[in-house]
C-alpha cells in the first residue's frame, strides 16, 4: 500500500481505479500515523495555502515524519526550488539552502528535518524537487495553466510574471509522479534530494508560442505584468501577493539541472512535443466540459 497526499489546490486529481481517497488533516500526527500503518511508501504532496506556508508547513512535515517512523514506510517528499533562494547559474542539488524569504526557509527546513531523522536511522526519506509544474492536471497553481491556457486557446493575449524572454525550467507533472514512484523503491536514492528530469529550459514566450502552434490558434501576444499592476492585483489575489517572494524566478534565468538524476536512474523527461500535445488536449476537454 502507498499513501499519497494530494496537493488538491494546484492539481485536478482524477479518479483512478484501485486508488481510494481518505479525507483527513495531514498535519495531525495521530490521524496520519493511523492512516499510514501498513504502507510501504508515503508520498507527501500535500501543501497548505501559499499564504499559510510558514505557519502550517512545520506541523505537516512533523506529521509526515511521525507516520514514516511509526509505519516504516519510505517517506517520499515532493519539494520545490524555493529553498535555494536566488542563485547565479543552474540549480543543482548540492547548492546550500540559502533562501531568505519565509516560504523558502520553511521548505528548506522541512527537508532538513526529514534528512536528520534519516541520518539518525529513524526513518527512510528522499525528496523529489521540481520546478514549476506544467501539463495535464495543473490548474490554479501553474504559471502556464489557469492564468494562461484559457486565453491562449481563444487566441487572446497572455499576461505573465517577470521577463517573458528569460530561460525558465518547466517540470512536466507526469514526470514528477514517475520520479516519485521510481525513487520510492530505489534504496540508493534515499537520504538526499533529487531534481526531476526536466526538458531544457525555455522562456515563457517560447512556451506560449509552442502551445499556440500546437493549438492552431496562431500567434498569441505575451504581456508582462507591470510591478505596479502586480502590486494592485495582489490586493485582491492572495496567490499573486504571496508570489512576490519568488519574483526573482521570473526576472532572471531560472534553470534546473537534473543531470544527477539522469545519470543514476532510468527516468527521462517526456519529450516537449508530447507535453505540449497532451496539455493542449487536456485543457480543450476541460474547458469544453466546464
Amino acid at each position: 500500500m502507498k499513501i499519497h497526499l494530494d496537493r488538491t489546490v494546484a492539481l485536478a486529481v482524477p479518479a483512478v481505479e484501485g486508488i481510494g481517497h481518505l479525507a483527513l488533516d495531514a498535519s495531525d500526527p495521530a490521524r496520519l500515523t493511523q492512516a499510514a500503518r501498513g504502507a510501504v511508501a508515503i508520498h507527501g504532496c500535500a501543501a497548505p495555502p501559499l499564504a499559510q506556508w510558514a505557519a502550517q508547513w512545520p506541523a505537516l512535515t512533523s506529521a509526515l515524519c511521525a507516520a514514516a517512523e511509526d509505519s516504516g514506510a519510505v517517506l517520499v517528499m515532493l519539494g520545490n526550488l524555493y529553498g535555494y533562494g536566488p542563485v547565479e547559474g543552474p540549480l543543482t542539488e548540492d547548492l546550500p539552502p540559502a533562501a531568505t524569504g519565509p516560504k523558502g526557509r520553511v521548505r528548506a527546513a522541512g527537508w532538513e528535518q526529514a534528512r536528520a531523522l534519516h541520518e539518525a536511522g529513524r526513518i527512510r526519506a528522499v525528496e523529489v524537487r521540481a520546478s514549476d509544474f506544467f501539463g495535464p492536471g495543473v490548474t490554479d497553481g501553474g504559471h502556464l495553466a489557469s492564468r494562461a491556457m484559457p486565453n491562449l486557446l481563444k487566441g487572446r493575449p497572455v499576461a505573465v510574471l517577470g521577463d517573458p524572454d528569460t530561460p525558465h525550467s518547466w517540470t512536466y507533472l507526469s514526470d514528477v509522479a514517475r520520479a516519485m514512484a521510481e525513487l520510492a523503491t530505489g534504496e540508493r536514492a534515499w537520504g538526499r534530494p533529487w531534481h526531476v528530469p526536466t526538458a531544457p529550459a525555455l522562456p515563457v514566450r517560447a512556451m506560449v508560442e509552442r502551445l499556440a502552434a500546437e493549438a492552431g490558434t496562431g500567434p498569441v501576444a505575451v504581456r508582462r505584468l507591470s510591478p505596479v499592476l502586480l502590486g494592485a492585483a495582489g490586493l485582491f489575489s492572495p496567490l499573486l501577493r504571496e508570489l512576490r517572494e519568488v519574483r526573482y524566478q521570473f526576472d532572471r534565468p531560472f534553470v534546473m539541472d537534473s543531470s544527477a538524476y539522469e545519470a543514476a536512474f532510468t527516468l527521462r523527461a517526456t519529450p516537449l512535443e508530447q507535453q505540449l500535445e497532451a496539455t493542449v488536449g487536456w485543457w480543450r476537454e476541460r474547458l469544453r466540459t466546464a
